[in-house]
């Protein structure tokens, strides 16, 4: 059965403004991150700026808090902090993204500009299909409104290099040329399968651009190939078997005479477990900002009882620092959100001590720890502590190990479980720990942005205290800051 899209997209929207009411309320809902008005998210999707605005698409399925029929959901930014939610972008409604068993949607994709028009790149999928993954083209004039191309599917085969899993297409410009990159697998490599055109249209097969080394799981998602001041990298979300892992960015040169991406280093994304299909843009100011699905699949989530689930992250733009390091920092503009601020300096903790002025639940905090005139050898924060301390979320820093460890055993709700990530000491003798929380994610950046570690927590909303503890010692608090941060929401 063919449907128009149109009149399937209405019908989603009119069951979100119907809906979207009820779960305002929900003691879950977050207050700067972006979040699905009602219904399921995942993957960020089509992650462009667009007449000056940035647009966000993502993975949705409008009618319950779960995976169904995917959608694209759409919300728009002017500064990539404050979001307004518009119509659902596109619908299943075609023989290449429909069928009669709900494992059928249109599939993650990105987006590009085109003679004034905004070109979305997807995957349309239904299982009962052969094959069951084929790549799809929707157009606008206005940003808003989409017509899938009547020459869908525009690839409509996968190549021999890979397999039935053939999908999240991302589409650059290089040179006069277009170019994309499709996730896929074959004999238990996850594989990038690489095309070219010069019409969006009429794609060329170029062959494998990159495979996995034989560590880098059985099947990549979500594949963003993109240069990144004097190399190129390519960000892509591992699957082994069936179960997803923690997003990788492999490092290197890019030869589009050859078709070939040569690997030399890679390193997680992020340390966390909710973090997952990150998507790129490369903006106005020449910055590469990236936005990841802030959640995993199978996971704990309560607010799944309110009519809702799924997030993103606070958007992070990719840089190195001034050693050469590769590192994600908070965008500039989330600056704006601070109000409240509070400022303490110099203070040596032994045991635990408590600090009213830090605590709160849509909160910035960012130390500075004194590593050299620190005796400790585990010392950190007990955040989104409640008054009798049975539940908190735990910041370590182990000296021994040179790790920092994220312990949710007592986080709340959610997922329980332990996060480590290296850390290198500085030269300087400092360790700085900026922390976003809101009302149920952590996000932790660890010296600037070298690594990262984001989860999800579910704790009550009156637990809101924060502690500074040293374990067997003293540790040394040079300054901490902590900001307030405003709700984006209505």
């Amino acid at each position: 059965m063919t449907y128009n899209h149109s009149e399937q997209a209405i019908k989603a929207n009119i069951y979100i403004n119907q809906q979207q009411e009820k779960v305002k309320n929900s003691k879950y809902r977050l207050n700067y991150h972006m979040m699905p008005p009602v219904g399921w998210m995942n993957d960020p999707n089509g992650f462009v700026q667009y007449n000056g605005e940035y647009h966000l698409f993502y993975q949705h399925y409008p009618y319950a808090p779960k995976w169904g029929p995917m959608h694209w959901g759409h919300a728009k930014s002017r500064d990539l902090v404050n979001w307004e939610h518009l119509p659902v972008a596109l619908a299943p409604s075609e023989y290449y993204d429909i069928g009669t068993m709900d494992d059928h949607g249109c599939f993650s994709g990105s987006a590009i500009e085109k003679d004034n028009e905004l070109y979305l790149f997807y995957t349309g999928h239904s299982i009962e299909r052969d094959p069951m993954q084929v790549q799809c083209i929707a157009k606008s004039e206005d940003g808003i409104n989409f017509t899938k191309e009547n020459q869908n599917p525009v690839i409509d085969h996968f190549p021999k290099d890979g397999s039935k899993d053939f999908r999240d297409p991302k589409v650059w410009q290089y040179d006069n040329q277009y170019y994309m990159v499709v996730g896929s697998k074959k004999d238990g490599k996850g594989k990038a399968l690489f095309y070219q055109s010069s019409n969006l249209i009429n794609w060329t097969y170029r062959g494998v651009v990159a495979e996995s080394n034989g560590k880098q799981g059985d099947m990549w998602e979500c594949p963003d190939l993109f240069p990144l001041e004097k190399e190129h990298v390519l960000i892509l979300s591992p699957m082994y078997g069936e179960k997803n892992e923690k997003p990788i960015i492999i490092f290197g040169e890019m030869d589009y005479n050859t078709a070939k991406f040569s690997q030399e280093r890679s390193i997680l994304l992020d340390y966390g477990h909710d973090f997952y299909a990150p998507q790129t843009l490369i903006d106005e100011k020449g910055r590469r900002i990236m936005i990841g699905w802030m959640d995993m699949w199978f996971s704990k989530r309560p607010s799944e009882g309110d009519g809702w689930v799924g997030a993103m992250t606070i958007p992070r733009e990719l840089t190195y620092n001034h050693n050469g390091i590769f590192i994600q920092q908070p965008i500039e503009e989330l600056k704006a959100l601070r109000h409240n601020h509070h400022h303490i300096e110099n203070i040596v903790i032994n045991g635990v001590h408590s600090f009213p002025k830090l605590d709160g639940i849509a909160t910035e905090l960012c130390i500075d720890f004194d590593i050299v005139n620190s005796d400790s050898p585990v010392f950190g924060l007990h955040l989104r502590c409640s008054t009798d301390r049975s539940e908190k979320t735990i910041i370590k820093v182990d000296t021994n190990n040179e790790e920092i460890i994220v312990d949710l055993t007592s986080a709340g709700k959610g997922e329980s479980g332990i996060y480590k990530a290296p850390y290198s000491p500085k030269t300087n003798g400092k360790l700085n720990l900026r922390v976003f929380l809101d009302t149920t994610s952590i996000e932790l950046f660890v010296n600037h942005g070298e690594q990262v570690i984001t989860n999800r927590i579910y704790p009550h909303t009156s637990s809101i205290e924060v502690d500074l503890f040293a374990e067997k010692g003293k540790a040394k608090v040079l300054k901490a800051d902590k900001w307030s941060l405003r709700s984006v929401w209505k």
